[in-house]
Parts: C-alpha cells; structure tokens; sequence
C-alpha cells in the first residue's frame, strides 16, 4: 500500500472531497462502504487492472451500450439470516434474492455477447456462475408482488378457498344487518367498522341494549358504541380461525423455502459483491466522465509527466460559473526531480502544486484523471505533504517547529520512491535564517533522489536550480498591467512575488509603496525587480506567440481548403476528359453500326436494283466516308505521339485538339461558344465543344 505522512495528508490534498463525489455517484450500500474503505495502492498491476476497469466501464457509458448492473438492494441482513439455521424469510425478501439471481445472469449475458471489448470487466465475473435453480425455487411460490401464491401448497390453496367463501358470507350478512339497522334508525355510522380485527357496526349509545351482539368499544365523545352483531360472531370466529390456519400454512412455506435457499447462500453472497463491486467501478467511471478523465500511460517507475493536467474539483467549480481552467504541464523524473514554484501569493502555486498530489492519489486509488491520453504516470511508495499551517496547540509546537518536525520525518524516511510536497518552504522563521536552512533541507532532499514539488519566496531557493543538479523553477505568470494572476505555470525560470503590484491593487499608500521602491534598489532586493522585468517580457512575448499562433493555424486551414479546391477541380476535370473519351467512342460506335446497317442495305439493293450504277455511287460514298475515318484515326495515333490530354477546360493560349480529325492548334480566342483556333498560319472558328486541351510530351520537348 502507499504510505502517506502526515495522517491528514489525505485531506491536505482534497482527497476526501473526491471521495465525497464518488460516493454520490453510487447506488448501493456495498458500492459506498468500497469508496469509504478506498485505499492506494503501489502495485503496478492492481494499478493497471483497476484503472483499466473502470475505463472499459467509461466505454459502455459513451457508447451508450447500458451494462444491467441493475441490482441496487441491500441484503446484507438477509445473506445472514440465510445462513442461520431455522431463520424465515419474508416474500418480499425472497423476491429480492431472485431480483439479484436474474440480474446476474442478464450480467454475465451482456458479458458474453460484447465478448471480448471488456476483458477487464468479464474477469471479475469469471468464477461466477448463475443459478438457475435459486429463481425457480423462489418463482414456485412467491409471486411478483412478493405474497405466497395460492398454488404454493395444497393446504394453502383449500384453506384460502374456504376463507374466501367465508368471507362473502360474512359480507352478505352483515350488509343485511347494516340494511336493517339502518331503517331502524339505530346507526351512527352507516359504513363498517373493525375493531380487534372483528367486523362491527356503530350504534348510538342510546340504543346499545337494544342491539344484540358484543360490546367491542366506545367513540371518544361516548356517544358512539361499537357493536359486533350477534348474527355474524360465529361467523367471524371462522374466519378468524381460517386467517390463523392461513398464516400458518405460509410461515410453513416460507420457512421450508428459506431452508431451500440457504443451501445456495454462498452463491447469493457471490452475486451481491460482484454487484457491488460492478456499481462501485460504475461510479467510478460516472466521476471520470464528469472530470473529462482519461486513462494516461502507465510506468512502474516513479515518475510524472502531466500535459493539459487541471486540478479535479477546481474543474468542476469553474465549469459551474462558467470559467475555464489554465492547464498545467508538469514533469518530475530521475532528471528533473525538484521542481521550485515561486510566484505572487494568490497566484496558483499551491493550487498547482495541490494538482500533482491529488491527480497522483487518485491514480493510485484505481481512479481515472483529467490529463491528456499522451501523459504518462508512475507509481510510488510513499507521499509526504506538508501544506498549510501545522502549528501544534495540543503538542505546544509553533508553525516553525511544526515545519521542522515535518522536514525531520522527509529527510529521515524519503528515498528514490518518494513523491513530497512542501508549501512556503522555510516559512515561519528568520528570512535569512530559513532561507539557508530551507537551502540544505533541499539539497538533502535531491541528494536522496525524491522527487517533488516545493512552493517559495525565496530568492536563494529561486537560484538553486543553476547550482544542484535535478531541481528546476516554475513560476506563476502576473499581469502587472492588469494587476491580476494568469494562473499559468511557466517551466524554466523562477518568478517574481509582485509584491509591488499586490501591495499597490490592495491600495496601500502611495507614499509607503514608493519609500519600499527605495529600498529594493539595496542588496539582493535587486534579483526579485529583474524577475519581475523578465516575467513581464515573456508575459508580452507569450500574448505576441498566441496571436503568432493565431495566424499560423488560420494560415493552416486556409492551406487546407486551397488543396481540396484543387483536389476537387482536377477530379472534375479528370471526369470531364473521360466523359469526352466516351463520348468519341461512342460516336465511332454509332457510326461504325450505321455503316454496317447501310452496307447491308446495299447488298440488298444490288440484288434487287436494275440499274447497278446507281448503287455503286451510294457504296463509294460509304467507302470515301470509311476512308476519311482511317485518316482521322492515323492523324489520332500520331498526336498522341507528340500530345496527350490535359483535361483542363480550354482557354485561350491553350494547346488545343479537335475530337474529330485531331488536328492540334492553338486557341487564340473564345467568342460565346464558338472557338478561334490557329493551325499554322490558317485560323479556324469551330465550336468550343469540339476541342479538348492538351499538353506537349516530355519526350518531344527533349528531343527538340
């Protein structure tokens, strides 16, 4: 298990509030008793398989395949009184247990069929088998409204029989009493009444001695009595007695089902865990999707590397006021073990500092975390956290002696599987005094090959990252124009407290601000006022990035649509020169079967006509007409020697071929839809629809 110091570390980092939330998201008693007994863990593989588990449940939630964990009932109590001898089980309570049983099986169903998208999610099933038997056995005499059914025994069938008939002669006859009572004007009430489960009548009191029956009681006021007539009491007396047999017939029931059932109390305890444990991943995977929380890459090896990383429940405030949140890039590893924050107060230090603690709690708790999917996420052995006051009323520390004791047990128990986390490091003393001690706490700390994060003011920690290998500066970005934090972690360089700009947004005197001014031109007042210079350029340079940023990317999209214009328009062009390639053949097509056709009718001319002249001048004329196609296809076969087909549409200056007998000219002018072509020195006006562009061959412009 991970081992946390100090025993609030937990708290510290906000953890119990996604605990809170993840609670909420549960809809059984054994989901919740899972997240109040949650516990980190630092084996790599129950890591892994936890976090797989819950993102192979965060799947079925997006692609809206609903996996029936349907069960939300507690039968704790019932388990147990299945297995003590002799116990009764009520029919709602076997009903319940049949709920649970046909839950399972619709369970291991889905399982089966969407075999195998969740392997993760199947395993947790896989040693669990359905029952068919435990709803049979319920079925067989429950119904579903929980009562015995009238067929669950022969016994009970005849007496709810009996019963029945009693009871509409018990009816019939006391209408009539209440009839009769009635017209005699002895009644208070005309509706029935019951009294000690016996059927009676109110009567005035006046009149109590004159109708026979037995006294059951009286109103409040007296002036009500309430009469069990004595033409119905034996009749009450036997259905009394049949209610009696009834019930007992059912306890018999119940108690030989339950005795039934008990044999199977192992696999209904089975059933209602992995019911549990399948709600319990739910909420889980419910919260991730909440966070916009994804499953980063994993490593063994004690490292961090958060890109786009927010802290869980600042996400989730600012997204109720409708705020973003500044993500954070973050990498702690055996090169860059200790990162130092510094920054103006209020600024987001501790904020972020709180985000790679409780991002690497939840991890460890099996937890899915809102970072980017490229992110990658180690495991360690042991978090220390020292945030916050830890003055020590009852143990009589101050806030400094707390902080010491607190750097006594990191120095004592830190190693090269320790994640820390220290707020103000050194605050609480002597500045020049804390300051150096805070020096050699961390030089201690990295010669120990921790890794962690420290939040400061001080200017001798800020220069430390030049001196001890492995510890780099971070620092909060301020808009000293607009005298307000960015909340922006910039790596690589320490940052100044702007303790100028707070002071004068919290409209200190003018007077003192400036006498302050005075007096940071002294001694090593000098390296905060340079921070701050150099914070605010890069501050200046990084708007000037974003909007550089701005420009690229629109320059991007603009790139891309430029070349799926052209995609498109020499795609239509390719389909305009083969819809002109068909078109030819098909002309030659045609013709070819119109010379076929005349050639025939020809020969039937000639065997029938006198005069033979006339049919030979029709068939010279075919022939002419053939010949002129033989041209027009060697004219064809030596352009495409020399030229081959652009596809373009023509215009003018273009290399241009006529679809007919291919002679290649040069389009000179387009008049509407007519065409100049020159050919030589000749020009020619055709139609446009008859000339196709083309370009000269590569092989041709060689050889010239």
């Amino acid at each position: 298990m991970l081992q946390t110091y100090p025993a609030q570390a937990q708290d510290q980092l906000e953890f119990n509030k996604i605990r809170q939330l993840l609670s909420l998201k549960c809809r059984t008693d054994a989901a919740r008793k899972r997240v109040d007994n949650l516990k980190f863990h630092s084996r790599f593989d129950y890591i892994a398989m936890a976090l797989q588990q819950t993102q192979e449940y965060k799947l079925t939630l997006e692609s809206h395949d609903h996996f029936p964990n349907d069960f939300t009932r507690n039968v704790e109590r019932e388990l147990k009184y299945l297995s003590l001898s002799g116990a009764i089980l009520k029919g709602e309570e076997l009903l319940a247990f049949r709920s649970l049983a046909l839950n399972v099986k619709e369970m291991l169903q889905w399982l089966k069929n969407h075999d195998p998208l969740y392997p993760q999610l199947r395993a947790l099933a896989e040693k669990i088998v359905y029952e068919k038997e435990i709803s049979q056995i319920i079925s067989a005499v429950i119904d579903d409204s929980g009562q015995v059914k009238d067929n669950a025994s022969r016994e009970l069938m005849s007496i709810r029989m009996e019963l029945d008939k009693a009871r509409q002669l018990l009816r019939k006859t006391f209408e009539g009493i209440l009839r009769r009572l009635s017209k005699q004007g002895y009644l208070a009430e005309i509706s029935e009444s019951f009294l000690s489960g016996r059927r009676t009548v109110a009567v005035f009191a006046e009149h109590k001695r004159i109708v026979k029956g037995i006294l059951h009681g009286e109103s409040d006021t007296a002036k009500t009595v309430f009469i069990e007539p004595e033409e119905t009491i034996e009749l009450n007396n036997e259905v009394s007695a049949l209610e009696r047999a009834e019930h007992k017939e059912i306890q018999r029931i119940l108690a030989q089902t339950t005795a039934h059932l008990s044999g199977y109390q192992p696999q209904l305890d089975s059933y209602y865990h992995l019911c549990g444990l399948y709600d319990f991943i739910r909420a889980k995977a419910l919260l991730a999707a909440e966070l916009n929380a994804t499953l980063p890459r994993l490593s063994p090896h004690p490292s961090v590397q958060l890109i786009k990383a927010v802290h869980p429940l600042l996400f989730l405030h600012n997204q109720k006021n409708g705020k973003p949140v500044v993500p954070l890039n973050i990498t702690l590893d055996r090169d860059q073990r200790i990162l130092m924050i510094s920054g103006p107060n209020a600024g987001g230090k501790t904020v972020s500092m709180k985000t790679v603690g409780l991002l690497q709690m939840m991890l460890q708790a099996g937890l899915l975390v809102p970072v980017d999917e490229q992110s990658e996420m180690g495991v360690f052995k042991q978090i220390f956290v020292h945030i916050g006051d830890t003055q020590s009323i009852e143990n009589e520390l101050s806030t400094y002696s707390a902080h010491l004791r607190d750097m006594k047990y990191f120095l004592d128990f830190a190693n090269g599987k320790t994640l820390f986390f220290i707020d103000e490091l050194g605050s609480g003393s002597d500045p020049n005094l804390g300051g150096a001690f805070a020096e050699a706490i961390v030089e201690e700390l990295a010669g120990k090959r921790a890794l962690g994060i420290i939040t400061t003011h001080y200017l001798n920690l800020k220069v430390m990252a030049g001196k001890v290998q492995g510890i780099y500066n971070g620092a909060m970005t301020f808009d000293e124009e607009r005298l307000e934090p960015l909340y922006q972690l910039a790596i690589g360089k320490p940052g100044s407290s702007y303790t100028f700009a707070i002071a004068q947004r919290s409209e200190l005197s003018k007077k003192v601000i400036d006498r302050a001014r005075q007096l940071t031109e002294r001694g090593h007042f000098k390296l905060d006022k340079m921070l701050l210079q150099t914070e605010q350029q890069s501050v200046r340079l990084g708007d000037k990035e974003k909007y550089l940023d701005q420009l690229l990317d629109k320059n991007e999209a603009l790139k891309e649509q430029y070349e799926e214009l052209i995609d498109k328009e020499r795609l239509r062009q390719h389909f305009e020169t083969l819809k002109l390639q068909n078109k030819i053949k098909k002309e030659e097509l045609e013709y070819l079967r119109d010379t076929e056709r005349k050639f025939k009718q020809i020969i039937h001319d000639w065997k029938k006509a006198e005069n033979k002249q006339e049919v030979l001048e029709s068939a010279e004329k075919i022939l002419f007409r053939r010949k002129q196609i033989q041209q027009n296809e060697a004219a064809a076969k030596k352009a495409d020697k020399k030229f081959r087909l652009s596809g373009r549409v023509p215009q003018e200056g273009d290399l241009v071929r006529h679809t007919l007998n291919h002679q290649v000219g040069r389009l000179t002018e387009i008049k509407g839809k007519k065409a100049v072509v020159r050919i030589g020195q000749m020009p020619f006006t055709i139609n446009l629809a008859e000339w196709v562009t083309v370009e000269e061959k590569r092989e041709t412009r060689k050889k010239k």
